[in-house]
């Protein structure tokens, strides 16, 4: 047993008992604090003075949920049979016993219920338990906490010698089974610890066979949830729409589906003031027809807190781990938290000025090192983390520095893997960065695309992000060890790889783009318009391959005959008119940056009216084309 709450104080034995005491009085009653138990299975009830036909009471603490309970009929003079009710939930109840009109408390407990009570503790191991399916345990299933990473024996059990630090214990889901979902489509992959040292803590985890090495993932960056810019009603019919369209024709396909976010699910600087804080969000995404697995951004830290760990308490408490594995298929997934949250100001009913540094604590670094370490070099790897882990990439194709400040370090942990994929957020735009042919961060544009604002009534009635990136998410598909991917623009087909300007028709002034800004809001449109200020008739076309990387190929004819096809960097000029132009026409100063962005290709016609056929390949030999008939008009809706 462990530490206990007792019913009634110890006393000495009485040497003469009568039949029927004037009271009822359990001797020595032993309820421990936390009770594993297994549903309709005898278990001793410790205590003196129980008679067969006294009646076991168990009423929720809480004073919701059901309560029970048991009749008695094994008794011996030391302790009762008890067995726990097949109904009865993990939860906290008072136990108390009733033999006719009398009644005795008990004590209190955390009913935990369990495959098997018979896992004997360990010595400096305080959490241990079973990996099964249906009953059956499973052999070397990684399990942690955060700290810790140990592997299943051949019937299943486990033991950890936790801290409880992080106050949970997950599973890394072996590939080929899958979880449990609760909350409608969040994988229970892990459960919560009790706080106390001295409590050795039971936590099973039930697996489901099924066949996913055939699978496909959505990449979902920066949705930004904060009930404000309409976002709710654009994140349903918008993204939720497109998104179960493309879940359902993979699901038809025999293909298992999932979704792994990156970051910015919300938006703390409203958390309070809308109203919209992480259970929203959750209650929002359960309508995704998939699982999800979550990955912390800095705008999911409580606001209320200068401190990274306490930040992200509200998190765990809601979504679990900030960073843990997971397998689906042959494909090993680590999730990271590599934000820092420092908030500095920040107090209870003060949100401070939600300041945050780009990088991995080192508890996690020591962590990542054990869970790939039970990880063999020909597993392809996919990470997850929020903040990029480079910036972006020049025209030139030189490698850029690290934006994560300790990424070199990510780096070397991952070089003895055959493939590594590492999926990123924060910058609402897109761009891939290659390392070597090994090696590859893809930084994946934002679901709210620009905050949601060019969707918004009376703006552009378009979703675009600040590179022109359409509002989008990536979707992977992953066949055995074989990995592919494309960038999917909501609200379009999934070959919608590039949108092409005849720069002869792109001129943003003042009085088409912004009529109704004041004098001074107007002198802002040449700042805010960058090089299409001015009028530009070279016979230009720009071209924007937002999922372009350098396996791409871009090529441009005119007549037949090839045209030079120069990478650029560029601003977007549909960007432009659908937000920074929008602000300015209400008076207002953009607030979010347009991106100069290098995933840009210029060619120069030879006239302002010849047709064009422009042909973009992906480096999976997938070819995207236009026959680009110029003039071509600049509006809003343009593809």
């Amino acid at each position: 047993m462990q530490s206990c709450k007792k019913g009634v104080a110890e006393t000495d034995p009485v040497e003469n008992p009568v039949e029927e005491p004037a009271n009822l009085t359990i001797q020595d009653a032993i309820i421990p604090e936390v009770w594993d138990v297994k549903a309709g299975e005898k278990t001793l009830l410790e205590g003196r003075g129980y008679q067969v036909g006294d009646v076991i009471h168990l009423q929720p603490e809480s004073g919701q949920g059901a309560a029970f309970t048991y009749t008695l009929t094994e008794v011996t003079a030391s302790s009762a049979v008890f067995v726990p009710p097949s109904q009865l939930g993990t939860g906290r109840y008072r136990v108390s016993a009733s033999r006719g009109e009398l009644s005795q408390n008990l004590g209190t407990c955390s009913f935990n219920l369990v495959l098997r009570t018979d896992i004997v503790n360990r010595a400096g191991m305080t959490v241990k338990g079973v990996v099964h399916i249906g009953g059956v345990g499973i052999a070397d299933v990684v399990v942690s906490d955060g700290y810790e990473v140990v592997k299943t024996d051949a019937e299943g059990v486990y033991y950890l010698a936790s801290n409880k630090r992080t106050g949970y214990v997950f599973v890394s889901i072996p590939g080929n089974h899958e979880m449990q979902v609760l909350q409608g489509n969040l994988p229970q992959f892990y459960r919560y610890l009790n706080a106390n040292p001295n409590i050795v803590d039971t936590r099973d985890f039930e697996l489901k066979a099924v066949h996913n090495d055939d699978h496909v993932v959505l990449s979902l960056a920066d949705m930004h949830l904060a009930n404000r810019n309409e976002d709710l009603k654009q994140f349903q019919e918008g993204f939720m729409t497109d998104a179960n369209q493309q879940i359902a024709q993979y699901q038809a396909l025999g293909k298992k589906v999932y979704a792994l976010t990156l970051g910015d699910l919300t938006w703390e600087t409203y958390w309070y003031s809308n109203n919209f804080m992480l259970p929203e969000y959750v209650k929002e995404m359960a309508k995704l027809n998939a699982p999800v697995y979550n990955t912390i951004g800095n705008h999911d830290n409580d606001p209320y807190f200068a401190s990274d760990w306490l930040s992200e308490n509200t998190y765990r408490r809601i979504l679990g781990p900030t960073y843990y594995s997971f397998n689906i298929g042959k494909v090993h997934y680590i999730v990271l938290d590599n934000i820092e949250y420092l908030n500095t100001g920040g107090a209870v009913g003060t949100i401070g000025s939600r300041n945050y540094n780009a990088k991995l604590a080192e508890q996690q670094l020591r962590w990542l090192e054990k869970d790939l370490a039970t990880v063999d070099a020909s597993t392809p790897i996919v990470l997850a983390t929020h903040i990029q882990l480079h910036n972006a990439p020049a025209s030139n194709g030189t490698l850029p520095g690290y934006r994560m400040s300790n990424g070199q370090q990510l780096v070397d942990l991952l070089a003895r893997f055959a493939e590594v994929h590492v999926w990123t957020g924060h910058t609402h735009v897109n761009y891939r960065v290659a390392r070597s042919d090994h090696f590859m961060e893809h930084n994946t544009a934002a679901i709210c695309a620009t905050w949601w604002w060019t969707g918004r009534s009376g703006y552009a009635n378009n979703h675009i992000a600040p590179d022109g990136s359409p509002g989008g998410y990536g979707i992977w598909q992953m066949d055995g060890k074989k990995l592919s991917w494309q960038y999917k623009a909501i609200g379009f087909a999934k070959d919608y790889q590039f949108r092409a300007y005849d720069l002869n028709n792109v001129h943003i002034t003042a009085a088409n783009y912004a009529p109704n800004a004041n004098s001074e809001h107007q002198r802002l449109v040449e700042r805010y318009a960058f090089d299409f200020a001015k009028a530009n008739k070279r016979n230009e076309v720009l071209i924007n391959v937002w999922g372009y990387d350098p396996k791409w190929s871009v090529s441009v004819s005119e007549n037949g005959l090839p045209l030079a096809v120069q990478r650029v960097s560029s601003y977007d000029p549909l960007h432009i008119i659908s937000y920074g132009m929008k602000r300015l026409n209400v008076n207002a100063v953009p607030t979010f940056d347009a991106s100069n962005s290098s995933h840009m290709f210029k060619v120069q016609a030879s006239s302002p009216s010849s047709t064009l056929l422009i042909q973009v390949t992906d480096r999976f030999g997938k070819q995207y084309s236009e026959r680009m008939e110029r003039p071509k008009a600049f509006t809003y809706a343009m593809h």
